[in-house]
């Protein structure tokens, strides 16, 4: 496709170090010169056209498509073609555009298209009636057509206090289509298609896994520190010292005959604190548990030398004897296991190691969490888990990237379950989509995930509310020659590259009024059939 634009560019000084004598006039002069001068340098970004430059591109393009124009014949197919135009005439046309259309590989004809645009407005009699939509298309068409409608609610995403706006990274939407349209801006009825638009970025503070977010973010730290060799440090969560909050631990396991199996059956009052959202699990281990006071009090290098220093230490004197979980694979636990037969290698606590050490924890930690929770929601086949279960063929990079992947999963699931209480049925099946979407392609909250689901279910959250976008089109033919004349409203803009006049003092947010504003976009179609000039040949 081609975007054509106008570029309009001032005229921009030499830098300093060129052409210094063209300049040096200047130099002496107030700062307020020295800003002007700054702000010349800059480039204005693409300009609309006028209609009548549009128009006359749009001219050149068909006649060079037009094999009866003898100077162009054999000329190669041309790609559309969309010209920005400036609104300047009575229609407010803000786009002109053109495509070929071809019967087998000779150009029959060129599709023409026009876009109008209006400024948002709260008088919906001033809008597009269903019928003058149709005696529009009617003018330039066959009468016979075929009217189809489509809707987009907005379901979770940015919020509206007192006419103020919150905005939110995560959206969910809901795209409806239907047919048999009797009204503009009529409810989607319940026989319409409904696909949701989910896209959750982490870190929202109204997610059940905010606490779970801020882990993983400890654990990104750790892995970025190990990539750059520079490590920018999270505020403590904890006021006390992480060497106290070690040594505290250690104290209480030597202070007592019960095993740690059996204090957790029993957590004291500091551990239920730390135990009690959403994710956490009831059977940590003793390196989890040292996992969690540390990532919640450690600042620098150091704290983590000298925590598993002290660790190592009590390991290497029999002063403790924890337990861990079986499958545990981090270089602690691996030390554990050996203190059980008073053999223990030597481990040297300097540079990147005790970090290592402690992002292994923390990774061995995590998943377990992960998986735990989603084994208990049983919404997938164990089958799909198994590029996040097989982790030691990867290196500790990767096994990040693969936990992060993970807790979008869970952010991606909660939000649709708690937020819009989605059934089983379609956790499930969001569930395989995901995890078979990771699968392949890389970690990315930006990624829109599809779910078609009933209108029944989701009715309470659109049908009193106004749409986000609301369009109805009309056509006729078929094939490429079908033509279409469509009407779009919205509660913003669909073009940017100009400015709307509006009778509504917020033309982005229409928060609680009960009389919405939306902006008018149409867009009109005319096909241009050649004609062949030539029956046959002598």
């Amino acid at each position: 496709m081609f975007l054509c634009d106008f570029y309009k560019v001032p005229k921009i000084n030499e830098p300093d170090d060129q052409k210094m004598t063209e300049t040096s006039n200047c130099a002496d002069d107030d700062d307020n010169d020295e800003e002007d001068a700054n702000e010349v340098q800059i480039e204005l970004g693409p300009q609309p056209l006028t209609i009548m430059k549009a128009r006359q591109l749009l001219s050149w393009y068909t006649l060079s498509q037009n094999a009866n124009v003898s100077a162009v014949d054999n000329n190669p197919v041309l790609h559309p073609l969309w010209v920005r135009c400036d609104m300047s005439d009575p229609s407010g046309t803000t786009w002109f555009g053109a495509e070929t259309v071809c019967m087998g590989n000779k150009v029959s004809g060129v599709k023409l298209y026009s876009v109008t645009c209006k400024g948002s407005t709260v008088d919906k009699k001033s809008l597009v009636t269903l019928g003058d939509l149709k005696q529009e298309h009617k003018k330039r068409h066959h009468p016979s057509s075929v009217s189809e409608c489509s809707a987009r609610f907005n379901l979770f995403g940015s919020t509206v206090v007192e006419n103020t706006t919150i905005e939110s990274q995560s959206s969910v939407t809901v795209d409806f289509k239907w047919s048999h349209v009797e009204s503009i801006l009529e409810t989607p009825p319940l026989s319409s298609t409904a696909t949701l638009n989910i896209k959750v970025a982490s870190g929202d503070m109204r997610s059940p896994m905010f606490e779970m977010y801020r882990e993983l973010e400890f654990l990104q730290t750790l892995a970025d520190g190990l990539r750059t060799g520079e490590t920018e440090w999270m505020e403590p969560l904890e006021s006390t010292s992480a060497v106290t909050l070690t040594k505290a631990l250690l104290e209480e396991l030597q202070s007592t005959a019960k095993t740690l199996q059996e204090q957790a059956a029993k957590p004291s009052e500091t551990e239920t604190q730390i135990f009690n959202s959403l994710m956490e699990r009831g059977d940590l281990d003793f390196v989890e548990q040292l996992w969690v006071r540390m990532r919640k009090s450690v600042t620098s290098y150091q704290d983590i030398g000298d925590c598993l220093k002290l660790v190592t230490e009590a390991l290497r004197y029999g002063d403790i004897k924890p337990w861990i979980h079986r499958d545990s694979s981090s270089s602690l636990s691996k030390l554990i296991l050996q203190s059980y037969h008073q053999q223990i290698d030597h481990v040297s606590l300097t540079g990147v190691t005790p970090v290592h050490m402690l992002l292994e924890m923390g990774v061995d930690k995590m998943r377990k969490d992960y998986i735990n929770y989603l084994i208990g929601l049983r919404l997938f086949y164990l089958c799909y888990l198994l590029i996040y279960l097989c982790y030691t063929e990867v290196d500790l990079q990767e096994q990040v990237i693969r936990l992060r992947k993970l807790h979008h999963l869970l952010e991606i699931i909660l939000t649709c379950s708690t937020f819009l209480g989605l059934p089983y049925d379609r956790l499930f099946l969001l569930t395989q989509s995901c995890l078979q979407h990771y699968k392949t392609y890389p970690y990315d909250e930006e990624h829109d995930f599809k779910l078609q689901i009933k209108p029944a279910l989701i009715s309470h959250f659109y049908q009193k509310e106004h749409p986000a976008v609301w369009g109805v089109e009309v056509s006729s033919g078929h094939g490429p020659r079908e033509v279409r004349t469509s009407l779009q409203l919205s509660d913003r803009p669909l073009v940017d590259h100009v400015i709307f006049e509006t009778d509504y003092q917020n033309e982005t947010v229409n928060g609680d009024s009960e009389d919405p504003a939306f902006f008018s976009t149409m867009v009109y179609c005319s096909l241009v059939s050649f004609v062949s000039m030539y029956t046959g040949q002598n």
